[in-house]
Order: structure tokens, then sequence, then C-alpha cells
């Protein structure tokens, strides 16, 4: 009854604010008096609600403004507030993420629909996403590859894109920013229009930074003192370049959308941190300017064409995507001979002195599928299959030139027994066949063999054809009563070995390290077991997401005793193993709503891992993340104040020291975190304006991130950085008549 009188009045107001009559019921006449002045309804958009709570899998899913209240240096690390999340941290403009301590080629980063392709092996590889143009990013923590296929074997980070404009508009929106630790300036423009049926979305994005700051004069490379010139580090500024254009036809029943994107950014690395011998720094060429970029270096390029359509039939709905990329990226260092490389860089050599290396990846993809509901039963099936073709330049070598190629077929059943609960269940099938290339060296090495010396070039790595398959499966329910919510989810996923960890044979200089490949390795195998279990009050709510994830055979880079003093000047060597490997954590929420315009919200995390067997039994996985606990409390006016959607919010981050590490990892010590941000939205001469601050390490803190690239030589995180940005919103208005008309 009380569901049929509440109805009633929701329609008697919006009778009333038609100005229509209200009919009777039966013979009784109701007398309204129009002196009653109805507040604004809200209507809020449960769509996320409803799909974090019918997927199996632990999925968070974030809007635009989200990323405009926790803008970092990229799009992974704006996503490190959120539980379960942390990054790489490589410098002050690139990043890597990891998801419940899994990354690299782990984690499978999808954007607009297609696999996302760099050289995501590399730890000072970032990524090539321009975040201002991410609508909503969703992140699947947990093994994912009946979904993803391979590499989704940690979890998946999917990057949508903006909704095609309302019928009949044109309009866009202009963002400034500005951050002071790096003295980062930059701006994104955004352009969009539609007709009926057909639309464009532009986008440019502009940014240029020089050298970020840390709270320390000095920091230690392997024992060598290095003098920082007035805290900066020096060789550490960037610029970043991106253009976006999307067009598309929509209509009832079907749509087509062609999205092209280049991203080009170019940044210099440490220059006391990469190479073989750090000391040979020009240190007062270095710091004579904090926005130059000078050697060691890295330029990128990441072209990508992707065409989106779907169309539905009798019941079904049926996907393709279509995508090409090419991700193309030179590191730039002088030249440093080792080895029997000669002294002075021969000039017959068509390779620049200073193209330290190339990768040069090609990549083709297609995705499949189709969505049917039968009865209670909503399947998906589909298709996805890719083509790489990676090849390599440079003076120097690592990783060989390799084609791959992969497929894979699943199938996916979504049974809904009633309103309450939810069955899912899925397998997959994949094959793959990777080709690598014989490299070899462009100079002689000496060999002796029978009591002669003998002199020839070098092979470092060999002709190599492997092909794996697996098969994968998922099973899971969700089961919603009232207030109560509980997720679970049991799986298998797997991944193939990629080309380093076949084929390296060559020293890393960014770790100063010599690592070597196993061509014999077998693909990953990753048993998970994932929890959900909510409840929700008005006024609070909380969720607990515990897991459980088992590896017969993880690769990983595991150091030696040995050192290479022929070809890696000394170095250590790390040679890629497997071994079995036991992790299990979770992430903890709560959030509470003390007063009608101040919450406050708690975030925890919790990982551990342990090797099982293999030379480093006993010992943890690399990039481990210790405990870490978020503290909120934010305060936001109502919608109906003169300076509505306005926010000031406080974290206090508590992060636990890290002392179960694996060599040559060290100990991290605990730190603590302060971070301020504020918004307001407001008018100004009938243009709405969105304003935005933050204070990153409001206390200039000097602490260590466990994670970053740099920690083995000691170096703390950024110092303090204050980051304002704007975001006006614009529309152009259309003729009037004509848009009566239509």
């Amino acid at each position: 009854m009380k569901t049929y009188i509440l109805f009633f009045c929701l329609f008697a107001a919006a009778q009333l604010a038609s100005g229509q009559t209200i009919l009777p019921l039966a013979d009784t006449t109701l007398k309204i008096k129009p002196s009653y002045q109805l507040k604004e309804v809200v209507v809020k958009d449960k769509r996320l609600q409803l799909r974090q709570e019918e997927e199996s899998l632990n999925v968070v899913t974030i809007g635009s403004d989200f990323i405009q209240r926790n803008l970092g240096g990229s799009l992974m690390k704006t996503l490190e507030r959120l539980p379960g999340i942390k990054t790489i941290g490589i410098g002050s403009g690139q990043s890597k993420p990891l998801i419940r301590g899994l990354g690299f080629n782990r984690v499978v980063v999808v954007d607009k629909g297609i696999k996302h392709e760099g050289q995501q092996w590399g730890a000072d590889h970032g990524l090539e996403i321009d975040q201002f143009a991410a609508a909503e990013v969703e992140l699947v923590k947990g093994a994912a590859s009946f979904i993803y296929g391979s590499d989704a074997i940690g979890g998946a980070i999917e990057v949508k894109p903006a909704n095609a404009p309302p019928k009949n508009t044109l309009g866009g929106s202009i963002d400034l920013v500005g951050k002071s630790n790096n003295n980062l300036y930059g701006s994104s423009v955004n352009f969009f229009g539609r007709k009926e049926l057909w639309f464009f979305d532009s986008r440019i994005t502009y940014q240029n930074y020089g050298d970020y700051s840390v709270p320390t004069d000095t920091v230690f490379v392997y024992d060598y003192a290095v003098r920082l010139h007035n805290r900066g580090l020096r060789n550490t500024a960037g610029r970043e370049t991106a253009f976006h254009l999307t067009t598309g036809y929509v209509k009832e029943g079907f749509r087509s959308v062609i999205y092209l994107s280049n991203i080009y950014s170019k940044s210099g690395f440490f220059a006391n941190a990469h190479g073989l011998e750090p000391r040979r720094v020009d240190t007062d060429m270095h710091d004579a300017s904090e926005r130059d970029i000078r050697l060691p270096s890295q330029q990128v390029n990441h072209f990508k064409l992707i065409n989106r359509s779907n169309y539905q039939i009798r019941g079904h709905k049926l996907e393709i995507e279509l995508g090409y990329q090419q991700n193309f990226r030179q590191e730039f260092s002088p030249y440093v001979n080792h080895g029997y490389m000669p002294p002075v860089y021969p000039d017959y050599l068509s390779v620049s002195p200073e193209l330290e290396r190339e990768f040069d990846k090609h990549v083709y993809s297609i995705n499949l599928r189709d969505m049917l509901a039968i009865g209670k039963h909503h399947l998906t099936t589909g298709i996805n299959a890719e083509y790489q073709d990676n090849s390599i330049n440079g003076w120097t070598f690592l990783v060989p030139s390799f084609k791959q190629a992969t497929a894979g077929l699943f199938v996916y059943d979504k049974y809904k027994i009633n309103e309450q609960v939810i069955l899912h269940a899925a397998l997959r099938y994949d094959y793959g066949q990777i080709r690598m290339f014989k490299y070899t060296d462009w100079f002689d090495s000496e060999f002796t063999t029978g009591g002669t010396t003998i002199s020839e070039r070098l092979i470092r790595a060999n002709d190599l054809n492997r092909s794996f398959n697996s098969m994968v499966w998922s099973a899971g329910i969700n089961y919603k009563h009232q207030k109560f919510l509980l997720k679970a989810n049991i799986g298998k996923s797997f991944r193939m070995p990629i080309a380093k960890e076949l084929g390296a044979n060559g020293v890393n200089y960014h770790y100063f390290s010599y690592e070597k490949g196993d061509a014999a390795l077998s693909p990953e195998q990753s048993y998970q077991l994932d929890l959900s279990l909510g409840w929700n009050e008005d006024r609070w709510s909380v969720l607990i997401s515990p897991f459980y994830n088992y590896f017969p055979n993880y690769i990983y880079l595991n150091p030696t005793a040995n050192h290479d003093f022929y070809y890696g000047a000394g170095n250590q060597i790390f040679q890629y193993a497997q071994s079995k490997v036991l992790r299990y954590g979770g992430e903890f929420q709560l959030k509470y709503k003390i007063l009608k315009s101040l919450s406050t919200e708690l975030l925890g995390e919790y990982l551990f891992a342990k090797q099982i067997s293999g030379d480093k039994k006993g010992y943890t996985l690399p990039f481990s993340p210790p405990v870490s606990v978020l503290f909120n409390l934010t305060w936001s006016t109502e919608p109906e104040s003169l300076f509505k959607d306005s926010y000031f919010s406080i974290d206090y981050r508590l992060t636990t020291k890290q002392n179960n590490i694996v060599p040559p990892e060290k100990k991290t010590p605990g730190y603590e975190l302060i971070n301020l941000q504020a918004g307001t939205k407001f008018n100004l001469r009938k243009q709405q304006l969105m304003f935005s601050l933050q204070v990153q390490n409001l206390l200039n803190s000097r602490y260590l991130n466990h994670n970053s690239f740099y920690r083995l030589i000691e170096l703390p995180e950024a110092g303090r950085n204050i980051i304002l940005s704007l975001k006006v919103p614009f529309n152009i208005p259309l003729d009037k008549q004509k848009t009566k008309n239509q």
C-alpha cells in the first residue's frame, strides 16, 4: 500500500509540473491548490551500481569526475587512489599499473575495446594513454583471462571514450592544468558536434614539464653519491602531445564509430641512473636548464585506428572491433663500449651512435561478440585474434625481433535464477604462436678453442618458433538480499611467455643488470578465488574483497650469483625462471555519512606473496606492495546551494614498512602522507567553470615508494606538488527554428 501511495504522489507531482490535469480515482475529487513549490528531483543513474552487483568479478568503475579530482602525472597514477591499485612510477610523467601486486604483461589495458599494445614488458615503459580523453575507466581486479585472453592473468583496466553527443549539438570543453613540482603546464581542447545520425568528437592535448624535485640533496647510485642541483632530478623533463578524432554513425539498432589517435611523448631519464657509468655525467650541462631534454632520453609515438560497430537483430546484439596500432619507441644515450665493443663507434654503421635501442611494433586486432538472451540465460560468445610484428634496431641488444599470433574462442553464460541470485560460467580456449629471429652482434668477440683464439661475431639470440594453447574456465555467483551483497568467483587463467622472457640476452641499462631469457619456459597458469561481501545502509556501507591466488609455474627474473664481465660490463646476471607461488590478500572499504554534507571513507589493502619452490623459495615476489590504509574526510555542498558541486577533501595515507622482499630489492620503511583536494563549479557570465585544486604530499615528506622504478637507488618520491586545473565546457547554439522543426 505504501508503494502505491508513493507512486501516486510522484505521478501527481509530475502532472503538476507539466501543468496537466490529475485524473480522479473512482468518485474521489482531489482539490490541489497551486501554491506548493516542488523541490528539484534528481534522477541518479544506477547503471554502474547494477553492473557491480551483477558481475561475479571484482569490478570498480570511475568516471571523469574522479579523474578531475585526482589528476596525476598519468592516468595510471590517477587511479592509484583506489584500493588494490598501485603504479610503478617512472619519473613525473610515466607510470605502469599494478593490480594486487601484478603488472607488466599480467595486466591488460583495453582502450576503446582494443587491447593496448606497447612495450609494456619494460619497467621504464609507461602507457601511451591520454587521461583527458578517458570518460570512464573500469578496473577488473583478479584473473580475467576468460574475457580478455592471455595477459589478463592479474586483471584488466578498460578505458572507455565519451558517448556520442546528443542530437543537434555543437560544443566542447577546454581543460587547463598546472603543477608546481615540475612546473608543468598543459591544455586539452575538446570539440564535438552532431546532427541526426552522424557525429564527430575531437581532442588535442599538450603538456610540457621540467625536472621534478625531491625532498633530498643527495642520492646514492650503488654507493656512489650523486648531488642534486636545487633538489631536482636532472634530465627528467618531458613533452607530451595527443591528437584524437572520432566520427560515427548512430541510429536505433546500429552504430559504427571510428577512433583515430596519435600520442607522442619525449622525456629524459634521470641522467645519473641510466647506462653503465653513472659517474660520466656532465652535471653542468644538465643543471643549466630544468626544461631541456638531453641524453639519456626516450621518444615514443603510438598511433591507433579503431572501428567499433554493433548491430541488434532478432534478440542478438552483434559487436565487432577492428584495430591497428603502431608503437614506435626509441631510447637514446651516448655510446659506451663494453665487452668486445670497439672503443670508438664505427662510422660505417648506419645506426646512429646515440640510438641505444629501437622497437617498432605493428599490431592488428579483431574482436567478435554475439550476445543473446534465451529465457533466463544471457549468453555471450566471441572470438579474439591478434597479430604482432615487432622489429628492433640500435647499437645494443636486449630483446630479439618477433612475430606473434594469438586467437581465442569463448562462451560466457549469465543465468539469472531470480532477482536475488545470478550464476556465472565461462569457458575459453586460446592458441598462440611466437616466432623470434636470430640476432648477431655487429662486432667481433674473441674465443679460445683448443688453445687457438678465434674472432667471430657472437649470436645473441637464435631463431625460435613455439606455440602454446590453454583451456581456461570461470564460475561465479552473485547473491543480493536487501542490503547484503555476496559475490564469489573461482577460475583458471593463463599467460603466454613473452619474447623478453624467452630470448633476452643483454644489458638492461635502467637496472644495471644483465638479463637472460629461457626458451623452454612453459605458459603461466593461475588459479584464483575472489570474494566480495558488502552491506549498504542509508548512511554507511562496507565492502570486503578477499582473494586467494596460486601459480604452479610463475615466471620471474631470478637474480643469480654470477656476473657477466665480457658482455655485461661486470653486471649481475638475472635469469628468467619459474616457481610455484602462493598469493592472498584483499581490499577493505568503509563509507560513512556523518552529516548531510560531511562524509568519511576508509580504504585498506593487504597482499601476501610467497615463492614455495625454486631458487628463491621462501621469498616474496618483486613489486609486492606493503599494507596501506587511507583515511578520507570530505565536505561537499548541497545541490541547491550557491556553489553547487563544491567539495573539500583530505586524504591521510598510512603505509607500513615492507620487509618482505626478494633480492635485489631493498627493505622499505613505512611512511605517512597527506593529500588535499578541493573544487567547485560556478558561472561566469552565464558560462560554467569547473575548478579543482590538489596538494599532493602536503608536508613535503621524504618517503620511499617500494614500487618505484628508482627504488633501488634510494630515490625518494616527489616533494610537495600543487595541481590546479580548470575545465570550461561550452555549447554553440544552433539555429533555434531548425532545431525546433527537427
